[in-house]
């Protein structure tokens, strides 16, 4: 019997000490972000590292690569991919948020204008990008888009204030005008299925607001959770 008590305390030990590691104090990151210049490729020879507004904030497996600019109040959550390594180069604007698992890429040489500018991918301010949503560019989000979940905005112009739901496609060089709703799984993939786009209806529009609204309160809440001193990576430094 008392060598099961001695074996039992060690057991015991044992269990807070990996409780403690499991439940540090504070934020514990144990797995970093990736925020890097693009490599020099034929195709991109020119390495340029992201910019990103200091009251923006990115989660942990979080990747951004390239020429990628990020501004203010941004929230890019977990495990978003955001890779500006080959179509070049991507903008997120103000207010905008990146959901969990979200992956921005672009192709080689093809590029949007906006404001006499061209980009590969231009996402506009107040823009919901919801969880497993990809966008792909060459593509231009006007400013407070819904993306639904699982969609898809490839090689297309979408309108201020359009809903993209669920698991929807948006391709082939199509124009979402302003407030147009693209209904679930739908494929506008001509413009003469996005000319014969509806509203958006009243509830889709509260539906937003409250997911912006939500998503807005993020950057300056997690900013103050890791703390004012990180390294570079993100880890939060309290010592």
């Amino acid at each position: 019997m008392k060598a099961d008590s001695k074996d039992g305390a060690g057991e015991s030990s044992k269990l807070r000490a990996l409780t403690h590691f499991l439940k540090p104090e504070g934020p514990f990151n144990m797995f970093v972000r990736f925020i890097s210049p693009n490599p020099r490729t034929p195709s991109v020879p020119q390495s340029k590292a992201p910019a990103i507004s200091g009251t923006a904030f990115v989660s942990p497996f979080v990747s951004i690569i390239g020429d990628v600019t990020v501004r203010d109040n941004v929230f890019i959550a977990p495990c978003v991919s955001i890779r500006a390594d080959e179509g070049t180069p991507f903008y997120i604007g103000s207010g905008s948020n990146i959901q969990d698992g979200v992956v921005l890429h672009g192709l080689k040489d093809e590029h949007v204008t906006v404001s006499g500018r061209s980009y590969s991918i231009y996402i506009g301010n107040g823009v919901t990008c919801a969880h497993g949503a990809l966008v792909h560019g060459p593509c231009a989000i006007g400013d407070h888009v819904f993306i639904g979940f699982q969609a898809l905005v490839f090689d297309a112009e979408v309108g201020n204030g359009a809903f993209i739901s669920n698991q929807a496609v948006v391709t082939n060089g199509v124009r979402i005008r302003e407030n147009r709703f693209v209904p679930p799984g739908a494929m506008i993939d001509t413009q003469a299925k996005a000319d014969q786009l509806g509203e958006v209806p009243t509830d889709q529009k509260q539906f937003v607001k409250g997911v912006q609204r939500v998503n807005q309160a993020f950057p300056a809440s997690y900013n103050m959770l890791f703390g004012s001193k990180r390294c570079s990576c993100g880890l939060a430094k309290h010592h």
